[in-house]
């Protein structure tokens, strides 16, 4: 004889079996719509962490299906970070590293060596974009230069919407993402603020930040 409580188990059991049949159903609706591809253009912002990481998390990706990648450093180039230090020493083959920056603008304190480094990057990185054979293109902290007009915007849209072959996804990471940017994105996801352990007089650590 089933009591109460097993009844109850069985009954929620075939709810929820319903419900995600339901559910599936609805996703398989949706999905069998979508089709195409195409190369994207990602936009990674906002004041919380996790821009970068993100990004990273993509280009590994990209190697593990032996995709050749690449990836050219605004900002972080005079850092050694973990990332860099994995790629360059195992998938060289696969992804080249371009370094660029020589860290932030109150380091430098020099404008117009910021401007000269923010220059050479972007020139680096048309041109790893322009080769098809590059299936991802990370722009590591280009919003930075972009923010404090080391590069003009109106100039960085109109070869991403002119010049990217079609296959290539190009993302670009950074805090204060220029709308013009934004408008052309065709993902773009913003990450929040909540808790960094920095305002609580933490420093950056080796595998959390670098």
């Amino acid at each position: 004889m089933t009591d109460a409580k097993t009844t109850d188990t069985i009954h929620e059991a075939q709810r929820h079996a319903v419900k995600m049949a339901k559910k599936k159903a609805a996703r398989d609706k949706i999905m069998a719509t979508k089709e195409g591809e195409k190369g994207l253009i990602i936009v990674h912002t906002g004041a919380g962490k996790g821009k970068s990481s993100s990004a990273f998390g993509m280009i590994l990706r990209c190697i593990a299906h032996e995709m050749p990648c690449a990836v050219v450093q605004f900002i972080k180039g005079a850092w050694s970070t973990g990332e860099r230090t994995l790629i360059e020493a195992n998938f060289g083959h696969l992804c080249q590293f371009h370094a660029m920056g020589e860290g932030f603008t109150w380091e430098t304190q020099d404008k117009e060596r910021d401007i000269a480094a923010a220059r050479k990057g972007w020139e680096k990185a048309k041109d790893l974009i322009r080769d098809e054979r590059n299936r991802m293109v990370l722009l590591d902290e280009i919003n930075i230069a972009l923010r404090y007009d080391y590069l003009p915007v109106g100039e960085v849209v109109a070869f991403l919407t002119t010049e990217k072959p079609p296959m290539t996804h190009v993302v670009l990471t950074g805090r204060n993402a220029k709308e013009e940017l934004i408008a052309i994105a065709d993902l773009v996801t913003e990450m929040t603020l909540v808790k960094h352990p920095f305002r609580s007089g933490i420093k950056g650590q080796k595998g959390v930040e670098f």
